[in-house]
């Protein structure tokens, strides 16, 4: 919290024409908000930037958390609920106690789903859409493989389409 808010602060300084007071609400996204990533980050570091009366929520949709609090923020201005609003994304998964936030058994409804992640695990020379319950629990490494497998995308033409993504935004 104590890092975000600086970051918080310094963006917000890169607008010195903005009122800091005009901030209509701070959305952080935390795929795992979970130790020192929970206590709802967002109002922790509102306060901690010097925005006491700016409220803050934290969002959690895992990889795309910080994604979800920008549309968040854009939707909000668009339905005309305010003009400013900070928006962005946090993890620190290298200070987790146990390496994970998310511990404890997995719902057994997916064991079949988790089943076939296993068997494909260290890659395979297909994928087809599963039939079932999806896995849930799939790492993002290996959900970007089945992408690879099911759409037939190289890596230099994913690089490619992310430097092309990151220079349109």
């Amino acid at each position: 919290d104590d890092l975000v808010a600086g970051i918080v602060v310094a963006a917000l300084a890169k607008v010195p024409e903005l009122d800091p007071s005009q901030v209509e609400d701070l959305i952080l996204g935390c795929g795992l908000p979970g130790g020192e990533q929970g206590y709802n980050m967002g109002r922790v570091v509102a306060i901690l930037a010097g925005l006491p009366e700016v409220p803050g929520c934290t969002i959690t949709r895992y990889c795309s958390s910080s994604l979800q609090t920008i549309r968040m923020a854009a939707h909000a201005i668009k339905a005309g609920e305010g003009d400013v609003f900070v928006a962005g994304g946090v993890e620190t998964v290298s200070r987790y106690l146990h390496g994970a936030s998310d511990t404890g058994p997995h719902n057994t409804a997916f064991s079949d789903a988790e089943a076939r992640t296993a068997e494909r695990t260290g890659g395979a020379g297909s994928w087809e859409p599963p039939t079932g319950l999806p896995d849930i629990y799939i790492a993002m490494g290996q959900t970007a493989e089945n992408v690879v497998l099911a759409e037939g995308v190289g890596r230099e033409e994913m690089d490619e389409w992310g430097v092309r993504s990151q220079n349109r935004a």
